[in-house]
Formats: C-alpha cells, sequence, structure tokens
C-alpha cells in the first residue's frame, strides 16, 4: 500500500495501482481478478470494520486508519464465503445522478424554453392540371429541431458507457490514440454527466461504474483508461453483454444514454467461419437494449483500421438504431469521437414519431421513404407514421411521401402532417400540429419545375438504394458492376442542371466518387472500400453524421448531416498543439495506402459555439502527470 493525494492506494502483484476503498470494495463484491490486466490475486485488500465506515464517509483517508488496512493471503484453490461471484450479480454501484430542476445541465433561473420542432412540407409540383388523378404525388416532410440558441445554458444529462477494444491488435500506436481520443471525451463531458467504460480482449470487464465526471471523476477515469494494456483476442459479444448490464442495472437514468463501441478486429468467440453465407450478427447485441425494449439505447461503432469487421460493427449499429463510422487513419480517431459526442451532448428530442393523416376523402396514402426508421402505412392507406427517435439540436429529417391524388376541379388538401417527441430537458411530450398540404388544380397549370426541395431527395433516396446494390455486387465478387452502379448514379447527378450549385448534390456527388474509386478491385474493396461503403449506407440511413475518410475534415465536401455542435467539437478536437498536430498527420494510414491524415483544421474564432453556449462545451481541461 502507498498513500498519495490524502487516499491509500492499493499496489497490486500485477504493478497495477488502485484506491485502497474503491478496491476493497470490488473485492468484497467477490472480484478476484485485476479490473485492468485480468490477472488472478494471491494477495487482497482487506479493509478492516473502521476503515470500510470511513468509506462511506469523505473521499480522503485519516491517516490514523491505515494501520487497519491489511493484506489477505489466500490460497487460489481456497473457496471463502466472501468471496462468491467474480462480480457484482447487479451493477447497482453506480455514482448517483446531479439532481437538478428539470435533470438539465446548467439550468439557471430564467432561462427561455427552446423552441418547438418544426414541421415544414413541399409538394413535387406547386399545381396539377384539373379533373386529372395522379397516381404517385410526392410531397417532401422536413422535420427540423429546436435550434439551441448560444445563451441558453440548459441540456439534457448523459450517461455514456464506451465499449474499447484492448485485444492484441490494438497494441502500440493505436491504443495511445484510443487513449488520447477517450481522454477528449472525458475532458468534454460535465459533472451531470456519467461515464462507465468497458474494455474487452478474450474476455470484457468493466473498469469502473457509471460514475459523475466532476473534477474527480474525470482524474480516475482518466488513470484508468491510461493503464489499459493491449492483449488477447477479440469478443466484441462479451463487452456489448457487459455495456448492456451496465444500463439495465441503473438504479436512476439520466434522461440521455448511449453506447459507443470500438473495434479493430473479428470477433474471434462468438461468429462462426464464414461457408460462404453471411454471419448471424444477431447474437451479438443483447435483445435487452433493442429497440422495442425496455433498455434500449442506440450503439454507435467505429471500425477501426483494414482488419476490422465492418459487416459486424455495421450490423450492431443497425440493430440498435446506432451509427457506423469507418476509422481509416489513425490520426482520425479522436475526430470520430467528437462528431459523436458533439450530438450526444445536444439531444432535444426522444420518442420523436411523425404522424401523416390524409385530409381529403379521395387522397390515398400509397409510400413513405423513411430510410432506416420504422415506419408505415395504414390499410386502407388513410394515414401512416415515422419512428425517428432521437434527434439532435439543428437536426433535420426528410422524408418523401407519395399519395393518390383524386380527380378534383378545385384545389385540394392532400395532408395533414404532425409530430410528437419527448423534450430532453424537461422530459414532457410535446405536439406539433403541421399546416394542411394543399395541391392547386388548374385547367392550364404553368408549366413549372420540379421542386428543387423534393427532386434533390429523390436523388438522394436512390443514391442511398444505390449503394446498397453496389455493396451487394461488391460481395458477389462482381467489382465492375459495383463501379459501374455509383459512376451511374454520380453521372447523373453531374448531369442536372437545376441542382449544379447545389452544396448538399455536391456533397453526395464526392461521396459517390469516393465509394466508386474504393470498389475497383478485390484489394482496395477489402482494405477499405466496404467499410467506406457501410459507413456512408449508416448515414443515408439514418441522416446523421458518420465518420469516413475525410468527412471529419471541415475543410472537405464530404461531412453531410453534421450541426452546429458536432462542427465545435470537431473544431476543439482539432486545435491541438502544433507537435501533436504535426504527429498525427504522419500516423499511418490504416486502412488505405492512397490516403493520408487530415491536417487539423484551426478553431473558429469567429464560432458563437467555440465561446459561448452549452456548458457541456467548455474548454477542455489540462490534467498534468498523465501520458494521454
Amino acid at each position: 500500500m502507498r498513500s498519495g493525494r490524502g487516499q491509500a492506494l492499493f499496489n497490486a502483484e500485477c504493478s497495477h495501482k488502485f484506491h485502497f476503498n474503491c478496491i476493497s470494495s470490488n473485492v468484497q463484491h467477490g472480484n478476484k481478478i485485476c479490473p485492468i490486466c485480468r490477472a488472478v490475486w494471491k494477495q487482497l485488500p482487506f479493509q478492516g470494520p473502521l476503515a470500510a465506515s470511513a468509506a462511506h464517509g469523505s473521499a480522503r483517508v485519516n491517516p490514523a486508519i491505515w494501520p487497519q488496512m491489511s493484506m489477505l493471503s489466500v490460497n487460489p484453490l481456497d473457496e471463502l464465503p466472501v468471496f462468491g461471484n467474480p462480480e457484482p450479480v447487479v451493477f447497482n454501484d453506480d455514482e448517483q445522478i446531479l439532481l437538478q430542476p428539470e435533470t438539465a445541465v446548467g439550468g439557471e433561473e430564467g432561462d427561455e424554453v427552446p423552441p418547438l420542432l418544426e414541421i415544414t412540407t413541399y409538394n413535387e409540383f406547386p399545381a396539377t392540371q384539373e379533373s386529372v388523378a395522379q397516381e404517385e404525388f410526392a410531397i417532401l416532410i422536413h422535420l427540423k429541431a429546436p435550434h439551441v440558441p448560444s445563451w441558453v445554458s440548459t441540456r439534457a444529462p448523459l450517461d455514456l458507457v464506451t465499449v474499447l477494444d484492448v485485444s492484441g491488435s490494438m497494441s502500440g500506436h493505436k491504443l495511445a490514440l484510443l487513449k488520447r481520443a477517450m481522454r477528449f471525451v472525458i475532458e468534454n463531458l460535465d459533472p451531470s454527466d456519467r461515464l462507465s467504460v468497458v474494455a474487452f480482449s478474450s474476455s470484457a470487464w468493466r473498469l469502473f461504474p457509471l460514475q459523475r465526471m466532476t473534477a474527480s471523476g474525470q482524474q480516475q477515469s482518466l488513470q484508468a483508461v491510461n493503464s489499459l494494456a493491449a492483449d488477447g483476442g477479440t469478443n466484441i459479444a462479451e463487452g456489448l453483454r457487459k455495456a448492456a448490464r451496465v444500463v439495465e442495472d441503473r438504479q436512476a437514468r439520466n434522461p440521455v444514454c448511449s453506447i459507443m463501441l470500438l473495434s479493430d478486429g473479428v470477433d474471434s468467440h462468438n461468429l462462426p467461419p464464414r461457408d460462404g453465407s453471411a454471419p448471424d450478427y444477431g447474437p451479438l447485441v443483447p435483445r435487452s437494449i433493442l429497440p422495442g425494449s425496455e433498455h434500449h439505447v442506440p450503439i454507435h461503432a467505429f471500425g477501426f483500421g483494414m482488419d476490422h469487421d465492418s459487416r459486424a460493427m455495421h450490423a450492431v449499429a443497425q440493430m440498435s438504431s446506432g451509427t457506423f463510422s469507418f476509422i481509416d487513419m489513425a490520426g482520425s480517431i479522436q475526430d470520430a469521437f467528437a462528431q459523436c459526442i458533439g450530438g450526444l451532448l445536444s439531444v432535444v428530442a426522444q420518442e420523436t414519431r411523425l404522424g401523416v393523416e390524409c385530409a381529403d376523402d379521395g387522397v390515398l396514402l400509397t409510400s413513405i421513404k423513411s430510410g432506416g426508421y420504422a415506419s408505415g402505412v395504414d390499410g386502407d392507406g388513410r394515414g401512416g407514421f415515422v419512428d425517428v427517435g432521437r434527434l439532435y439540436a439543428d437536426e433535420g429529417r426528410d422524408f418523401l411521401v407519395t399519395v393518390r391524388v383524386p380527380q378534383s376541379r378545385g384545389d385540394i388538401a392532400l395532408i395533414r402532417p404532425s409530430c410528437t417527441y419527448r423534450d430532453a430537458v424537461t422530459m414532457e411530450m410535446v405536439r406539433v400540429g403541421g399546416d394542411p398540404v394543399t395541391l392547386l388544380r388548374a385547367a392550364n397549370p404553368a408549366n413549372a419545375g420540379m421542386s428543387l426541395r423534393v427532386e434533390r431527395e429523390w436523388h438522394r433516396v436512390h443514391a442511398t438504394e444505390d449503394m446498397a446494390a453496389a455493396q451487394t455486387a461488391a460481395e458477389e465478387y462482381d467489382y465492375a458492376r459495383a463501379a459501374s452502379i455509383l459512376e451511374a448514379r454520380r453521372l447523373l447527378l453531374e448531369s442536372c442542371a437545376s441542382l449544379s450549385s447545389d452544396q448538399q448534390t455536391q456533397a453526395l456527388v464526392a461521396e459517390l466518387r469516393e465509394m466508386q474509386e474504393r470498389v475497383l478491385n478485390a484489394e482496395l474493396y477489402e482494405g477499405s472500400g466496404r467499410a467506406y461503403l457501410l459507413s456512408g449506407l449508416s448515414s443515408h440511413s439514418w441522416q446523421r453524421a458518420t465518420a469516413r475518410g475525410d468527412s471529419t475534415e471541415l475543410t472537405g465536401l464530404v461531412h453531410s448531416y453534421q450541426t452546429p455542435f458536432m462542427v465545435d467539437m470537431l473544431n476543439r478536437s482539432q486545435a491541438l498543439q502544433p507537435e501533436v498536430a504535426e504527429a498525427l498527420s504522419r500516423s499511418p494510414t490504416i486502412a488505405s495506402s492512397r490516403s493520408s491524415a487530415p491536417t487539423p483544421a484551426p478553431a473558429s474564432s469567429g464560432s458563437p459555439w467555440t465561446r459561448r453556449g452549452l456548458r457541456s462545451f467548455r474548454p477542455a481541461k489540462s490534467f498534468t502527470g498523465l501520458s494521454l
């Protein structure tokens, strides 16, 4: 034992150090193995009655009680009653949430309530000929999450569980970059946010329970992450099972909860060898956290390097309504994490559901293009829905619906959209009604072109379908057909004069070109093409930003769906010390020999997000004495 910073430290035989009160409590729950390296201890910390009572008081340890702490030598073959299961049956040792009015971070008296979610609609054409039926008329419904002004200081606190691969392949440079990225995450969480870290290799273990990111909580979390070592195989399923237990066993819950999963390998314990058919990835994700369950939580998966199983990681994300990001450049891992938590720390709406009701008796709803979101049309065609779920501040969602328009001489009301959601700060359900969508009918309607918003969304929907078709072709080893599918869609977009100056269309064209280059042959596709395609599919399926290639480089073209808070976090991540930025720019490309790490962009001094706004986006603190 040693003393340090007013607390007793336990120096284990495997050389890892722990706060004595913390580790002795862990041992009393049955743990006889090191939480970090999994070594079996022969000498266990034993805490006497006086020390035990002190553990429930001040965090500081009175030197007078140190003699009460002793080493208990045991024979590993002996079974002592106090050492039952290898870990607690229930993870009920989380730090309690910080109770504040409306459970918000930084709420102050006088703060105004953010505006409601907005619903905007766009008709395919402004008018159609009267007395002529339209079998399929398109309407774009645009949902826009509330904008959070810079002077509003409230947001919903977060419970975050990170699941980190520390198998042998993560040794060296990869593990160092992972630790640096985790430091960024830890330093940008608030005291009302809680973090738990699960590490996995051949088995999985919880480094620490959900604890608030106070100054001491951040310090302890950084020390735990910094002590991680890489060794063993890859057991993704066990890591997610452990994370699911952390989520399920919470005695108190922050309004927002999410899991971030990072792996650079293939699950070597749960997926049978491929026999030509695709493996069943279902067992990787516990049913208890899937959509529709009581403890549903999205998993944001990050595939690191050229050897990770992108199909498995993409499947994990899709099953849980999360996103899949592809980190193909070693220096990009922190940016990928930064973009993700920029969204998680700005959730404004949950349980969002779009409803569509036909207005006129003769109008029938025929389809809803909803991407990855669950949707449905009533059997009689008179209504439908889209389950949108969670929305970040300033996020938008576009959904194309088609209706059958009956013969009519006068103007006709087509649909009435509406939306319900749970405010992430107040936890109250909110209903927003949209204006009825009316179609003008005329004997000789003006020859107006298609709405640019509708045309752009049609192309995006079809481009997403083409990405999926190209991925299927590449999986069948038909790389020429995969490249041809992507090229045809790209050329069609480039030929659209009406969209030639549209920024979102230009980004889609650049993305299709990049995908096409990565599916030209087996080497490119296996190295990075599959992961890049799947990450793009994930992004367009959920209409949410993912990291892939240079998508986190703010000067690049491919950065679809980024919100102001994501951009702010990316600015923070990329505003590194010059020597660190230079080192990362020289870091090896781990998925494609033809790319290089992005040059970090300077922080925007003029952005209102970088200096003011939500308290969670404060300047990161510096912790000395750590190698992260």
